[in-house]
């Protein structure tokens, strides 16, 4: 309930004086860890993320599958980019990606919105993005099926991401996309479908002031520098610029998934479908 006035000064005294006690706690513990170096470079980049946690600072966020959890697999935000080697191809054929992108943009209306409303489904309103086209998307691939018209268009920035292990499920995957912010938008908090792929981001036009938030780490778009991150931990973005940004977006499997169990999923999928139950959104 609330609290009397006259206990008010009190309570905002001991308040207070909590705040000062776990303060110096806390720069005591950090000193003393300091003092070690054990903490310091790339080698402590968890460890200091759990400090975060431990004193406040930071909330831990988990994966939040809206459709399929798959069990056993870590609670990564932003993936090491080391491990994605297939990225240097990508990252390395950022200029003609980006002179693709530059001759689809001169048509403006090839971009469509990126959340459309479907008859067959009840209207929602998507927090102010259903068919705004403040975010939109121009496809190469959707839902498992090439656009041949905007392959035919895109054959470097198809190219550049043959290496990547990008997920072949009938009517779901992949999905290959421009995918345009204007400025000013926002992309409000929300969480993908599946946990067994990450998405990743090449950004190609970046005006800058573009945030883009993965549970409880925020960075800023860079052009030409990938990164691959688990949509299913809530995640948004920001265009703070007075320019659009452009990201050429796609999936791939999780790494930590075997051969046998990516042919596991695919055959999940391929049964749901068969068994003529209704097919979500697969949206990516």
């Amino acid at each position: 309930g609330e609290v009397a006035a006259d206990l008010r000064p009190d309570l905002a005294r001991a308040q207070a004086a909590c705040e000062r006690f776990a303060g110096a706690i806390e720069e005591g513990v950090r000193q003393r860890i300091a003092g070690t170096g054990l903490a310091d470079g790339r080698a402590g980049t968890r460890f200091r993320e759990s400090l975060d946690i431990l004193f406040g600072h930071r909330r831990p966020y988990f994966q939040q599958p809206r459709y399929y959890y798959f069990p056993g697999l870590p609670q990564v935000q932003f993936f090491e980019r080391a491990s994605f080697p297939w990225m240097d191809r990508l990252e390395a054929a950022t200029g003609a990606i980006r002179e693709e992108l530059r001759e689809v943009m001169k048509d403006a209306s090839v971009f469509r919105p990126y959340v459309q409303g479907d008859p067959r489904r009840p209207r929602k309103e998507q927090d102010g993005l259903l068919d705004n086209p403040d975010w939109s998307a121009y496809y190469l691939w959707k839902n498992g099926e090439v656009v041949p018209e905007a392959a035919a268009r895109c054959p470097a920035t198809l190219a550049a991401l043959s290496e990547a292990p990008i997920p072949r499920i009938a009517n779901r995957s992949p999905s290959i996309l421009f995918s345009q912010l204007k400025a000013g938008a926002r992309i409000p908090p929300h969480c993908g479908l599946v946990n067994t792929r990450l998405i990743c981001h090449l950004p190609l036009i970046v005006p800058g002031h573009c945030r883009f938030r993965v549970g409880n780490e925020t960075r800023e778009w860079r052009e030409g520098e990938a990164w691959a991150f688990d949509d299913t931990i809530e995640h948004e973005a920001w265009n703070g610029s007075a320019g659009t940004r452009v990201i050429l977006l796609f999936e791939i499997w999780r790494p930590e998934l075997t051969e046998e169990e990516r042919a596991m999923v695919t055959a999940l999928f391929e049964a749901v479908d068969a068994s003529g139950a209704a097919q979500p959104a697969w949206e990516i």
